[in-house]
């Protein structure tokens, strides 16, 4: 096994990690499973929720925990080991309902293996595109709640169990209004994800601090740390990685952070940068 300075790479999926037509290149997924069969810790590291990490994470053969919902979630993939798991309250998913009717924005509310969304549109679109049906231990059920009666006898049932939710624009008018009245909710963080959504945490939640997490119960150290990603849910962990990479399609915000800039999530960017600093 080839020794190396960098022990654990974390990657982000969309814009990053997923190139044409959202897929995984075969060179990355060559990369990334060479570079763990030598024991390097290859982390899915996503806004998604945990079940759809999960199933890229297995597709790309990494044999590692992965970190969802833009570390609300760390979690190892084939044990009852969740290493962290973050909650958004019940007062705040009522508000944030109530305001995306007002807003006429979607909303899907996350938990580790559920999408609830207020758009049947959404729902039937999400049954089609999400990859999970092929493999039944990481598979999403979706769910449409369209009144906040339904709502909350949701929550009754499933109270804690919202780690993230994202708002997706109809018009960028909406969004904007919606993204302005995030400020009234108190416990929630919030980051721009280009200009057709916004991504929601518990305060405090980030990337950075969840690369921190798996990597102390690792006993990795911060200078053995990659992390790769391209946009601003992704500069927690770019600022705190030992070697944070930014993407060529990346955001000016997150490169001026990064120590190195590889290729685009077209060109293979992600397996080039892998192949370079830690199997090279």
């Amino acid at each position: 096994m080839t020794k190396n300075k960098y022990k654990m790479v974390c990657i982000d999926m969309d814009g990053t990690l997923l190139g044409e037509k959202h897929k995984i290149s075969d060179f990355n997924k060559k990369i990334l499973k060479e570079a763990s069969d030598r024991g390097t810790h290859i982390v899915v590291t996503t806004g998604r929720l945990y079940n759809n990490a999960a199933y890229f994470s297995e597709f790309i053969g990494a044999k590692s925990a992965v970190i969802a919902g833009n570390g609300a979630v760390i979690r190892e993939k084939y044990s009852e080991d969740v290493i962290y798991r973050s909650k958004i309250n019940s007062e705040a998913i009522r508000k944030l309902f109530k305001m995306a009717k007002d807003c006429k924005v979607i909303l899907h509310m996350h938990t580790i293996d559920e999408i609830i969304t207020n758009s049947y549109l959404s729902a039937f679109i999400g049954k089609i595109i999400l990859p999970c049906k092929e493999l039944d231990d990481f598979n999403i059920r979706l769910k449409t709640i369209k009144s906040e009666e339904h709502l909350e006898n949701w929550l009754k049932e499933n109270e804690g169990k919202v780690t993230k939710c994202i708002a997706f624009r109809k018009t960028k008018k909406g969004l904007r209004k919606f993204r302005d009245r995030l400020k009234e909710i108190d416990g929630i963080t919030f980051y721009l994800s280009g200009d057709s959504s916004i991504e929601i945490n518990e305060k405090g939640v980030s990337k950075g601090r969840a690369v921190k997490v798996l990597g102390e119960k690792y006993g990795i150290k911060r200078e053995e740390i990659i992390c790769i990603g391209d946009n601003e849910n992704d500069i927690s962990m770019i600022e705190y990685a030992g070697l944070g990479i930014a993407m060529g399609n990346g955001i000016d915000k997150l490169k001026e952070k990064a120590d190195y800039i590889t290729d685009t999530n077209i060109e293979d960017g992600v397996g080039k940068a892998v192949k370079k600093f830690v199997l090279d």
